[in-house]
């Protein structure tokens, strides 16, 4: 069959998108799903800073691919094995596969599948196959979704079914944004009722690190950015007190306003300078959590004998250490109690082929979240 999806040729062109036009829009020819896969209908993906990393080769990525890992849509067919999903159902695209069988998985931690991860570097679904041709010539996919797309084909481990209550162009946040920075603080960080909390870098995933931080209970959220717009967004969300991260003395500022430092600091900007901030933030026996995606060469250091003479913690977050089949739908339940108002960081929505444009909103630091309507 068909399907029109925005397609990455090359890497690193300049800004402003809408002039170099990094994205093409064409039509591919897609595969019918094999065994262990679907065919899904894609009726919303949000653009986020993941897809822009690739775009300006921060995150380096096999060309050509089609785009988009933040995604909803409808199950239109499923291939051989795959018994427990219909069409029909309602379902929430999840950007690492998990394989089931290797150690992590075992573990219980499919974010941190091998086999996910080795093919999502190698551009395939978890076969190791592409089902996404130009003209007789394979389209890698990208981190096994290409949501920037009509009609995907995807393994089975790639979507979360999810109930049909809530619109597409919401659903489809909870499978990058709020996975991930809701899941950084309950998961990864597991923060507790009472404590204090620091985001650094309020994009989609820092903002929804925010919500869940004020789901969580924290008392004092401190919210740190670049942009002075969006510092008073983050003021109604929820943040007790926010400093522009330009400011000299930031630093002191936020340790003058939190009794010395905060509980848990996380970085959600995928950058050195906001990891150094939010490391110095950190009080004494707190821990510090990173969610950004830095360019491979961008190194962080720091003074070693704090980590020691503080008992300070430093981790990582990927996915929001989340198992996506258990945190999504308990996610979206939080949002129809509530509890996480999701939709309040949906900026707006647009069509596939105004998607470059879209991308220098999100890279000028316009938009919160702006979703795509294939």
């Amino acid at each position: 069959m068909k399907t029109k999806s925005a397609v990455l040729y090359e890497l690193g062109l300049s800004r402003p998108y809408a002039e170099s036009q990094p994205l093409k829009i064409r039509e591919l020819e897609l595969d019918p799903p094999k065994r262990g896969e679907i065919l899904v209908r894609i009726k919303a993906a949000g653009l986020c800073h993941s897809d822009l990393s690739v775009i300006n080769g921060d995150r380096p990525r096999p060309t050509p691919m089609a785009l988009g890992h933040e995604a909803a849509g409808i199950v239109e067919k499923v291939g051989e094995g795959v018994d427990d999903l219909q069409e029909g159902d309602h379902v929430v695209c999840v950007f690492v596969p998990s394989c089931g069988h290797c150690l992590p998985c075992q573990e219980g931690r499919p974010a941190l599948c091998e086999k996910g991860a080795e093919t999502n570097n190698q551009g395939t679904l978890l076969s190791g196959e592409r089902r996404l041709h130009e003209n007789g010539s394979d389209i890698h996919h990208h981190l096994g979704v290409s949501a920037f797309s009509e009609y995907v084909v995807v393994a089975r481990n790639s979507v979360v079914k999810v109930d049909k209550d809530v619109p597409f162009e919401r659903l489809a946040l909870f499978g990058c944004a709020v996975m991930t920075g809701v899941g950084a603080v309950v998961n990864t960080a597991k923060v507790q009722m009472g404590s204090t909390v620091a985001i650094v870098g309020l994009g989609g995933v820092g903002l929804s690190a925010l919500l869940g931080a004020v789901a969580s209970g924290a008392r004092k959220i401190v919210a740190i950015d670049l942009n002075q717009e969006k510092l008073e967004f983050a003021k109604q969300l929820g943040a007790t007190d926010v400093f522009n991260a330009g400011d000299e003395h930031v630093v002191e500022n936020v340790k003058a306003a939190t009794d010395g430092g905060v509980d848990y600091a996380f970085e959600t900007a995928g950058a050195v300078p906001a990891m150094d901030t939010a490391y110095k933030i950190t009080r004494r026996g707190g821990m510090t959590i990173t969610t950004g995606l830095p360019h491979p060469s961008h190194k962080f250091s720091f003074t070693q004998v704090t980590l020691t003479a503080e008992e300070r913690t430093m981790k990582g977050s990927y996915v929001g250490s989340c198992v996506p089949s258990r945190d999504i739908p308990r996610f979206i339940d939080m949002y129809k109690q509530g509890k996480l108002p999701i939709d309040k960081l949906l900026s707006g929505t647009i069509p596939l082929e105004q998607i470059n444009e879209g991308f220098d909103r999100l890279s000028n630091g316009e938009v919160n979240r702006l979703v795509v309507l294939p």
